[in-house]
């Protein structure tokens, strides 16, 4: 058996199902490094794991490094070490580096991580991008607003998922960021120019460089606008047609970027717009599978189990593309209205369940007393498809307006 050490920080939905994904490869027992202890992994999951070791901070190698110790001592030799989490993959390609664990290289992985580095790397290819600027000091931020002008994005160099990043309209904007982020040699921001039109993302499939496998995504709103307002009720649509001539570009620059990124054999999730022109700009690319029931709703759309996909390029270098395009698929994320800690209740499911109910294949309603979500995903989610993507689109943008969650103490 060959033992996979896998990172994370917590126990969440989405990593309980990478666990699952990686212990049903053939020839496989998995083992956690998490800052949880043991007992917050649910109880159906707990058979999944031949061993579990708990750090503080993931981020910090030497924490690592004394986890997969342990865990080889009492498990046998490490055949792979990776994370589904973007704030790691630097430290597990150094770790795997220091250790002969084959994987991407660090300097593949700093490519991606670093989306100052990223953005330099991706002009200097002639692919299109914002215009940017790594910001060691309030100096250096000030000097790139005066240069660009407003809006801007400023937000942490190796961000990742929207999380710390602003919107700054003005002057007061930027100074309130720049209170928040603290721009230093040991603390790096970037700044770039707010991309406007529609936002879209690309998911796709790698082996050894060659892109196997994509889905292209649309996002009602954007994310950053979904960040800003924590009540908006956001869609994301798949469309069947993905092979469709209009997306040729992306697909054109997105094989680019990833050649001079040095992709390897894994799962990207890459983040554009398309102006208002016309043209497109890339936002950012990871080198992992996106959050937010992406990876479920590519399951639906290709009839396979994409994390488990995944977990065959990490583990063994193999990949089984879908046969064909069965279908749209797309998610609605229901987020709580009003003020409070905790879901009060949930108005509209039955109406919204009567109209659309045949199209849905994945359900989470907000449960009364249930927490308030802490992330952009929100209480609950539908996730719906069919063959023509228009009927998704429709059925999804009818959800959001009829169904509202009710926050309160």
């Amino acid at each position: 058996m060959k033992l996979v050490i896998t990172a994370f920080p917590f126990f969440s939905e989405h990593n309980c199902h990478v666990l699952e994904a990686i212990a049903s490869l053939p020839g496989v027992k998995v083992a956690a490094a998490t800052h949880d202890p043991e007992d917050c992994l649910p109880a159906h999951y707990r058979g999944i794991l031949c061993g579990h070791w708990r750090v503080q901070d993931l981020r910090i190698i030497d924490q690592l490094r004394w986890a997969v110790r342990e865990l080889s001592a009492r498990h046998g030799p490490v055949h792979q070490l990776f994370s589904p989490i973007e704030h790691l993959q630097t430290v597990c390609a150094e770790l795997r580096a220091e250790m002969g664990i084959p994987g991407m290289s660090v300097e593949a992985t700093r490519n991606f991580r670093d989306k100052a580095r990223m953005k330099d790397l991706l002009r200097q290819a002639g692919i299109p991008c914002a215009r940017h600027r790594r910001a060691c000091s309030e100096h250096d931020a000030w000097s790139f607003a005066g240069e660009v002008g407003y809006p801007l994005v400023v937000k942490p160099v190796e961000g990742a998922a929207s999380q710390e990043t602003f919107k700054v309209e003005d002057p007061e904007g930027l100074r309130r960021a720049l209170d928040v982020l603290h721009p230093s040699d040991h603390n790096q921001v970037i700044l770039e120019e707010f991309l406007t039109g529609q936002e879209h993302s690309c998911d796709s499939f790698w082996l050894r460089g060659k892109r196997l496998f994509h889905t292209i995504n649309r996002y009602y709103p954007s994310c950053l606008e979904v960040m800003r307002n924590p009540w908006i009720q956001w869609v994301v649509v798949l469309p069947r047609e993905v092979d469709d001539p209009g997306y040729d570009d992306i697909r054109a620059a997105s094989l680019e970027a990833h050649r001079v990124l040095g992709m390897g054999s894994g799962m990207s999730h890459t983040e554009w717009f398309r102006r208002p022109d016309g043209s497109l700009a890339i936002s950012e690319i990871g080198a992992r599978p996106p959050g937010a029931q992406f990876t479920t709703i590519i399951s639906r759309a290709a009839d396979f189990d994409a994390l488990r996909a995944w977990a065959g390029l990490m583990v063994y270098e193999e990949f089984d593309p879908p046969a064909a395009r069965k279908y749209a698929a797309g998610c609605c994320y229901l987020r709580g209205q009003g003020h409070g800690s905790r879901v009060r209740g949930v108005r509209g499911w039955d109406e919204v369940r009567e109209k659309i109910g045949h199209l849905l294949t994945d359900v989470k309603i907000p449960q009364p007393g249930a927490p308030k979500s802490v992330t952009y995903e929100g209480e609950g989610y539908l996730i719906a498809r069919h063959p023509e993507t228009k009927v998704v689109e429709e059925a999804l943008r009818y959800a959001v307006s009829v169904i509202r969650v009710d926050l309160g103490d």
